[in-house]
């Protein structure tokens, strides 16, 4: 008879020590009824009790959990936003547009507009000594030493 008894309170400690442990590592929203501190003392002060609660009440099952999934796992979600042919519908139609600016021609405001070429009305004489355009590529790097 003692054999049973030590074999019942080994079996019981083991599972008292389990589900301490389960109640410890199970995140915050997997927890039924009380809080994750709650349970944990609720576990420990009533040893074989407590854990037979926590099984039965406060834990979560994973079935229930991962019925919650991401927008892009839904596929009602995925059918609401819009087929393929939507997609590709709305790029031949962007792309065109932009063929269409671009063979307008050159804007002057996004340009660079051309100085008046020398002679004619607007253009204003060259200084003297001065055989090239003035500008930073002919003249090298502005501000360098040397």
């Amino acid at each position: 008879m003692f054999r049973i008894w030590l074999i019942v309170g080994f079996v019981a400690l083991v599972f008292w020590v389990f589900a301490i442990v389960d109640v410890a590592v199970q995140p915050a929203t997997r927890h039924r009824a009380v809080s994750k501190p709650v349970w944990i003392a609720i576990v420990v002060l009533l040893p074989v009790l407590g854990g037979l609660l926590w099984f039965a009440v406060g834990r979560i099952r994973r079935s229930t959990a991962a019925s919650r999934r991401a927008p892009d796992d839904d596929p009602e979600f995925l059918g609401r936003i819009g087929s393929i042919s939507d997609q590709d519908e709305r790029i031949r139609r962007l792309e065109e547009e932009l063929a269409q600016l671009d063979a307008e021609g050159e804007d002057p405001r996004w340009g660079r507009v051309e100085p008046p070429v020398a002679g004619e009305e607007g253009a204003e004489p060259p200084a003297k000594g001065a055989d090239l355009p003035d500008d930073d590529e002919n003249r090298g790097q502005r501000g360098a030493v040397g």
